[in-house]
């Protein structure tokens, strides 16, 4: 099985998951970044990752710059990703699209732009006419999550 990395990933628990992510998505700092290239280093892996990208500069987000990445030799940029507001103007969508064009006509070690990923359950076709290749809908395959306490 090809196993992802999605949500928020702490520092201190990358060396646990390392060995076994084919892609890591949202890495949203440098200080994770050279965390995921020190132990991909140490299993002798260059490591695939998404870079998070805060589109809509929200307060409540983090994202880096991919060209801040070019001295880690054990990642290797896939794409990016990011997750706009909630109020899901297509603005936002229109700008990662622009990102992501405007980085892939560049060449830069250790980055290839294959994947954008944005898009959810209710905004992946709108994310799709605006050049998403990796959409996230496991509420429209398995419903609301059902959050007890």
């Amino acid at each position: 099985a090809k196993v992802h990395f999605i949500g928020h990933l702490q520092t201190n628990k990358v060396k646990y998951i390392i060995e076994d992510m084919e892609l890591i998505h949202s890495v949203d700092s440098i200080k994770l970044a050279s965390e995921i290239d020190r132990h991909a280093a140490r299993v002798n892996k260059v490591q695939d990752i998404l870079i998070e990208v805060n589109v809509g500069g929200e307060e409540s987000k983090s994202g880096i710059a991919p060209d801040q990445l070019g001295q880690l030799s054990h990642v290797h940029v896939r794409g990016l990703m990011t997750i706009p507001p909630v109020e899901g103007d297509e603005k936002f969508l229109y700008k990662m699209q622009q990102l992501y064009l405007d980085i892939s006509s560049k060449k830069m070690d250790n980055i290839d732009m294959e994947i954008l990923s944005m898009g959810m359950s209710g905004d992946f076709a709108t994310a799709i006419r605006y050049g998403s290749t990796l959409v996230r809908i496991g509420t429209a395959l398995f419903g609301a999550r059902n959050y007890q306490k």
